[in-house]
């Protein structure tokens, strides 16, 4: 069921959601958390099919904030606040809410979603695309317990992700860090297999990818190695390879869906780590309310503190990384300052008369 209001104020839209769960015969409000989407009107669409597929396993309320930017200074001036109410099939298992805002009431926002939001009840906001560099102290994001961003979607993900660690508040977090919980889940187990000791570690993605970037700084900050960034076609991210005292464990995925675990002494196994989709990853998010530590810790290791390199020939995938270790970097200093220190032999001049014999 759909109900258009145009012109309208935040209290007929409320009469609306009642009219509108009593027509369909569900008074009852039976969700748990209010879902704020704050996009455009050309991702609107595509964010709202996400929040409707998640709030399959999370009931919600789903407000979607659009703000229209008129182009005509009369028009700007003009404040109106259009709404298009949904419940019932139209709107998965919870209700939504499509707000468009005109005039100088898209400043205020805030105004207009909270007297919308469901009583005693978490609120998260979700920018899919243009989100704020400081999250929390967007007056929108001050009404959640968590705001998700998604670093993929800006112009430069990894000036956005130094920003993101300098403006950190409890209970931000990032799609790009969610699409990568198989990596570490897969890694964590992979480690949990062997007792051995990580000298060394190499993230191959894409350029400017910033979920290659996170789990990079996460590896480097739990495991207090040196890590190296390498390269690569994609999709995404395509390969992760930690050298150990006890051989090489290696987590290679090439197209994107099925990935090779190799470790040492161990047959290969084929495991499903396929790129997920907004839905999947929302809903994820909806599980967990709480500030995520570990996200935290990650972020502020930083991303100039990685060790870039180019594109990385194929090997065998038992080839130990470029990075040397600590013991063999020990080795080698000594033997590089004795050859800095050591005197250069000069050859004595050739004598005068030699050198005219050897002219003529």
């Amino acid at each position: 069921m759909k109900i258009d209001l145009t012109d309208t104020t935040a209290s007929k839209i409320n009469k609306a959601l009642v009219q509108g769960r009593r027509a369909i015969g569900t008074p009852a409000v039976g969700m748990v958390l209010t879902l704020v989407i704050v996009t455009d009107e050309e991702n609107a669409y595509d964010a709202l099919k996400a929040a409707s597929d998640a709030s399959r396993e999370h009931p919600s309320r789903t407000l979607v904030v659009i703000k229209r930017v008129s182009r005509s200074p009369r028009d700007r001036t003009q404040s109106r606040l259009d709404a298009e109410v949904r419940v019932g099939a139209d709107a998965g298992t919870g209700e939504t809410v499509v707000l468009r805002l005109y005039g100088e009431v898209v400043d205020h926002a805030q105004s207009v979603v909270l007297p919308l939001l469901l009583p005693d009840a978490p609120v998260v906001v979700w920018w899919p695309v243009n989100a704020p560099l400081d999250p929390a102290k967007d007056p929108l994001g001050a009404l959640a317990q968590r705001r998700v961003t998604d670093t993929y979607a800006s112009e430069q993900p990894v000036r956005d992700l130094a920003t993101r660690s300098e403006t950190y508040t409890p209970g931000d977090t990032d799609l790009s860090w969610t699409r990568i919980t198989p990596w570490r889940s897969m890694l964590a187990a992979a480690l949990d297999q062997v007792a051995c000791e990580v000298r060394a570690v190499e993230v191959e993605g894409e350029e400017f990818n910033p979920s290659c970037e996170l789990l990079a700084m996460w590896l480097a900050d739990r495991l207090d190695v040196p890590v190296k960034r390498s390269l690569s076609g994609g999709p995404g991210l395509t390969a992760v390879r930690m050298d150990t005292n006890c051989g090489p464990i290696h987590l290679d995925r090439a197209d994107g869906s099925l990935a090779t675990l190799s470790i040492e002494g161990q047959p290969d196994r084929a495991v499903a780590l396929k790129r997920r989709d907004t839905a999947e990853l929302i809903a994820e998010e909806l599980r967990r309310l709480d500030p995520d530590d570990t996200y935290a810790s990650a972020l502020r290791y930083g991303v100039d503190r990685l060790k870039a390199a180019g594109p990385v020939p194929k090997s065998d995938g038992r080839a130990r990384l470029a990075l040397p270790s600590p013991v063999e970097a020990a080795a080698k200093a000594p033997a590089a300052e004795a050859t800095a220190q050591a005197p250069v032999k000069q050859e004595p001049p050739t004598p005068e008369p030699v050198r005219k014999a050897e002219a003529k």
